[in-house]
């Protein structure tokens, strides 16, 4: 038997429908409408800057949920909103030390921070990792820009979306620590803070359980003029020993959501 030869089927768009091309294009990654499709001529330019095909790609992509919300946001940017994925995703870099401490600002006191892997398994996380806190202070933080992760002026002004944080803390079992967190909503000059959210728990007192406690805040109807969010947290332990004994911090988190009118 000769070899078998592979042939390549081209398939020719054109006489199709915009409708039908559409739904289509909707099934192709957002990056590759972008920079491959909209370029093969002017009548596949205008049906990638057609809002309809974003606005349907987002329909298949996201869960009801999201979608329903989206629709009651005047003026929404579907292109952004797909491409970016600002409503999809966690907005802070490195949440739980896989990358070190990349993308984190540190204040190391004591011995200063480590990651460790967690002594326990915090339940639905992707990553059994902590930042671990020494026998003083230790603090970091990132700092989250909401226009370059896919937001827009317009829905943080006139929609204001919620802003949801969330960070999970723990301690050793033969170790007591303290942890604080806080959460400034910044304007454009990364300087006046126009909502804020501060938390100081209990101490996880020494002989503990080495479970996970999660803080979590919702900002709403914060105003005009946000454009960053100040993502700040510190612990310490509390018998002052050497080495890393302290707070063990994970899956910090930053989502932006829809909400009803």
């Amino acid at each position: 038997m000769g070899a078998s030869r592979s042939v390549d089927y081209k398939m020719d768009l054109d006489p199709y429908p915009d409708d039908i091309l559409i739904v289509i294009l909707s099934f192709v990654p957002a990056r590759d409408l972008v920079r491959n499709c909209r370029r093969v001529n002017r009548h596949w330019r205008h049906l990638v800057d057609s809002p309809t095909l974003w606005r349907n790609k987002c329909e298949r992509e996201w869960s009801s949920e999201p979608f329903r919300g989206a629709l009651g946001v005047p003026n929404m940017n579907w292109q952004r909103a797909s491409v970016k994925s600002p409503f999809s995703r966690n907005l802070i870099k490195n949440p739980c030390g896989k990358e070190g401490l990349q993308h984190w600002r540190t204040v190391d006191r004591g011995d200063g921070w480590v990651v460790e892997n967690n002594r326990t398994d915090l339940e639905g996380s992707e990553c059994q990792k902590s930042f671990v806190t020494s026998f003083s202070w230790c603090e970091k933080t990132q700092i989250v820009s909401l226009l370059k992760e896919g937001l827009w002026e317009e829905i943080l002004d006139s929609y204001q979306p919620h802003i949801c944080i969330s960070d999970w803390f723990a301690g050793r079992d033969d170790c007591g620590c303290v942890y604080k967190i806080s959460v400034e909503l910044l304007a454009a000059d990364r300087e006046r803070v126009i909502d804020e959210f501060h938390e100081n728990p209990d101490p996880i007192p020494q002989w503990n359980d080495e479970s996970y406690h999660q803080v979590s805040h919702v900002f709403q109807d914060y105003g005009p003029g946000v454009r960053y969010v100040k993502f700040n947290h510190k612990g310490r332990d509390t018998q002052f020993w050497k080495g890393w004994y302290g707070s063990r911090i994970t899956n910090s988190s930053v989502t932006v959501r829809f909400h009803k009118n």
